[in-house]
Order: C-alpha cells, then sequence, then structure tokens
C-alpha cells in the first residue's frame, strides 16, 4: 500500500513538475515544440505554423480579406460564438479549454456558448498538433488542441484567437509599412 501510495505521488509530482516548466513556456513556443515533427494526413487542412488553409494555395492570400471572416454581432452587440468539445478530452483538459474560452468574456464582447446547433460552430478536438482556421469558415470548423502539448490556458486562447480572425503580426499584408531593415544588425552567413 505504501508502495502504490509513494507511486501516486511520485506520479503527481512529476505531472505537477512538466506542467510548471510547460506553462513557462510562451503559447508560440509551446505549439512550435508540439507541431515540429508533426506529420498531418492527406485528409487533413494544410498547416502552416498553427494556421490551417484548405489548401496549400491559400496560404498567400489572406482568407479573412478575400472572403469576410468574422464571427457575425448579435442584436445585443455581443459576438456568440458556439463551440463543442470533443469527449476524447479529459474532465481537466475540458475545464482548461473553457476557462481558455471564458477569459475572453472578461475582456471582450465575445461569449462562448457550448452548442452544435447553430450551423456554425468551433469543433474542438485533438487532432494532430495545435492549429485553427483563420476566422469563421461556417459550418462545424475544425480547431485541433493535441492532447500531447496544447492543452493550456494560452495555447487555447492563441489558437481560438486565429479562430476569431486574429493572424499573426508578422504575417499582415501591411507588416512592411512597419518595418526597417538595418543591415548592418544582420549576420552574415
Amino acid at each position: 500500500m505504501k508502495c502504490i501510495l509513494g507511486l501516486v505521488v511520485l506520479v503527481a509530482v512529476s505531472a505537477w513538475a512538466e506542467q510548471e516548466v510547460t506553462e513557462a513556456l510562451s503559447a508560440s513556443e509551446q505549439i512550435e515544440i508540439v507541431n515540429r515533427g508533426v506529420v498531418h494526413s492527406p485528409d487533413e487542412p494544410y498547416i502552416e505554423d498553427d494556421v490551417a488553409y484548405e489548401s496549400e494555395a491559400q496560404r498567400n492570400a489572406d482568407p479573412c480579406t478575400s472572403r469576410g471572416c468574422k464571427w457575425p454581432k448579435s442584436a445585443d452587440g455581443k459576438v456568440y460564438v458556439h463551440y463543442v468539445i470533443s469527449r476524447v478530452f479529459s474532465p481537466r483538459e475540458v475545464s482548461i479549454i473553457e476557462h481558455g474560452l471564458k477569459s475572453f468574456h472578461q475582456v471582450s464582447c465575445i461569449r462562448f456558448v457550448k452548442s452544435a446547433t447553430q450551423k456554425d460552430y468551433l469543433n474542438i478536438k485533438p487532432l494532430n498538433g495545435c492549429w485553427s482556421y483563420l476566422g469563421r469558415l461556417g459550418n462545424a470548423q475544425d480547431l485541433s488542441l493535441d492532447r500531447s502539448g496544447c492543452v493550456y490556458h494560452h495555447t487555447v486562447q492563441h489558437e481560438v484567437l486565429h479562430a476569431l480572425g486574429f493572424h499573426h503580426e508578422q504575417k499582415r499584408s501591411d507588416r512592411d509599412q512597419y518595418i526597417r531593415v538595418v543591415l548592418e544588425n544582420v549576420t552574415p552567413g
């Protein structure tokens, strides 16, 4: 009995220590680690970094500009985004995901509603890696949170921001208007 209790304590401490180390990483660092080496199957979308595209040809276009990607605003001024969370996630993982979604309620007009009764909704599931499409696509829209490293508060927020239409700053179509390259600071090689 003491041995089993000791193992339980050891596993709990190890999990806690791993969680502390992992949460010390930024969302981008965590996503890069998880997505490194992930091989996507042909039936999955084209993934660049952690943004999903229907095809490789779409990656050079800003899909939000070309098709409009905002989630609609309600008459009460709020944006309701419906979602479902895969039953594959553990209760603890579901809690982390829901906490990440609810964190938007405190600082924005965005409200996440657990329901697949609407035509358009986020389908949060553990596929290969951490990724999301950019903006609202329509219908069931996959958002992947791989259980082996994506189910952290900041990673959930990061991928949800993509689903809301936010791109990485370095990918903005107007980024060159705000960048000045100082060639003497560039290391040769």
